[in-house]
């Protein structure tokens, strides 16, 4: 009876916690900080937006209410003016309004002016009018002097032409010599047909130009949500960033820690001899560990570069004056590392500087030399703020001299943070870090600080 194939996940923990962190391709990952912060950004756009929207349009309908309002009350105020002549010149034959002198010293067509008297069986309205240049339907008429009348006082409203045209109306009472109250009105009518299609014109102009700024709004507001949260899918990129290393330097000396525990307590190794060599696993761990957090503050930016006037040249000797040999390398002892230092005075962090020529000077003793065999190593500094490392190794390959600084970038099975940090190091303070062939044969590193300039020879010490 066959079983099917179990396949076990031969990764560490962190690896597979890793695993879990990274998105599939094809797949949501809707509970990851990553996403929580991407649908925070498209929230933070779409509040934008809506905000920008709201006063956009609340700006559109206030110029919109006060063009209207505006455009109304001028005609409003010209349709009053003609009412208010009319009133003045009506004359009176005993009770009856007698319209005859105001037809002949004012032009009642147009605007119309329509002049209704209250009696006892209604509003009768007088023909003051030959023809009207807008036929104001007679209902309408009517009701805006019923209106007047009845409030005392002078109304406006807006309505329709007997051919569908847009008119406005303006109503005024007066009162009749044999009268105590108002029963009479006069009521102007005009065309606001072209008021009306500047409006309309206005109406929409302000529509788009809302549809557009509210369009623009939504771009700005993605775009300043975008600037607002890339430092923290930065911070995450950089958190998993660490983890990985961690998990990818510390596993081979925590396997090999775990290994020689379990050898020695078998039995089957020299007490001194796991001693020594746990020794040299644990300086091992310890310094991935230091790199790894120096690379991790570097790139999270958690760390402040001091800008101080330091002597690169003195920097350069202490460094080679406490380089331990390597643990477990029977040439250690004999290695050579030769020093010609000018005095030079550059700017910079003197402990960011001192780890990267420590990591220089540690990768040459380490890879610039043929196995079992003392490492040759030649360092020079220059007064303008150049520090060379050289080696008589066996060189480095061809192609890989930019590549070397890139971390887990090794050709020796090293994890590459030591160049990877002297590379940061040296951008840092404004300079930079280069590799290639040394004129001994091996490699040579050229680490350039900009050097102080404009000062004299007592800091230099000469």
């Amino acid at each position: 009876m066959s079983h099917p194939a179990v396949q076990t996940d031969r990764r560490g923990p962190v690896r597979r916690a890793l695993g879990a962190l990274r998105p599939r391709r094809g797949t949501r990952q809707p509970h990851t900080a990553a996403g929580r912060i991407r649908r925070l950004r498209r929230r933070i756009a779409l509040l934008f937006a809506l905000t920008s929207a709201a006063g956009f349009i609340a700006l559109a309908v206030f110029a919109v209410h006060n063009d209207g309002s505006t455009w109304r009350g001028q005609v409003d105020q010209s349709l009053n003016l003609r009412t208010s002549q009319a009133v003045i010149q009506l004359t009176y034959t005993g009770d009856e309004p007698d319209a005859a002198d105001l037809v002949e010293t004012m032009d009642t067509d147009c605007p119309p002016l329509h002049l209704l008297v209250l009696r006892e069986d209604g509003l009768r309205a007088l023909d003051t009018l030959r023809r009207p240049c807008v036929s104001a339907r007679p209902a309408d008429v009517r009701e805006a002097a019923t209106r007047a009348i009845d409030r005392a006082e002078v109304t406006a409203r807006d309505s329709r032409a007997r051919d569908g045209r847009p008119v406005r109306l303006v109503a005024e009472p007066y009162i009749s010599p044999s009268s105590e109250e108002a029963d009479s009105a006069v009521v102007a009518v005009a065309d606001t047909s072209e008021q009306h299609r500047d409006h309309d014109r206005l109406t929409w102009g302000l529509t788009g130009a809302c549809a557009a700024l509210v369009l623009v709004s939504a771009l700005i507001g993605r775009l300043l949500a975008g600037q607002a949260i890339r430092p923290a899918l930065r911070a995450l990129d950089q958190q998993e960033a660490f983890l990985a290393d961690a998990a990818h330097d510390l596993r081979t000396p925590a396997a090999s820690l775990s290994s020689l525990a379990e050898t020695a307590l078998r039995g089957e190794t020299d007490p001194a001899d796991v001693l020594r060599r746990s020794l040299r696993l644990a300086r091992r761990m310890g310094a991935l560990v230091d790199g790894l957090l120096t690379r991790a503050r570097l790139m999270a930016g958690v760390g402040v570069v001091e800008h101080r006037p330091l002597r690169l040249d003195q920097l350069a000797e202490t460094v080679v004056e406490l380089v331990e040999p390597s643990a477990g390398d029977p040439a250690a002892g004999a290695h050579q590392v030769t020093v010609d230092a000018a005095p030079t005075v550059v700017e910079g962090d003197a402990e960011l500087l001192r780890r990267a020529v420590a990591n220089l000077l540690g990768n040459a003793l380490a890879h610039g030399h043929a196995p079992g065999e003392p490492a040759e190593v030649r360092l020079t500094v220059t007064p303008d703020g150049t520090l060379t490392v050289d080696d008589a190794g066996p060189g480095l390959p061809p192609g890989l001299d930019s590549a070397l600084f890139d971390r887990h970038r090794s050709t020796t099975g090293s994890t590459g943070l030591g160049l990877s940090i002297a590379s940061w190091v040296a951008h840092a303070h404004g300079g930079t870090l280069t590799a290639g062939p040394s004129p001994t044969g091996g490699a040579r590193f050229v680490l350039r600080i900009p050097a102080r300039k404009g000062r004299g020879r007592k800091e230099t010490g000469e």
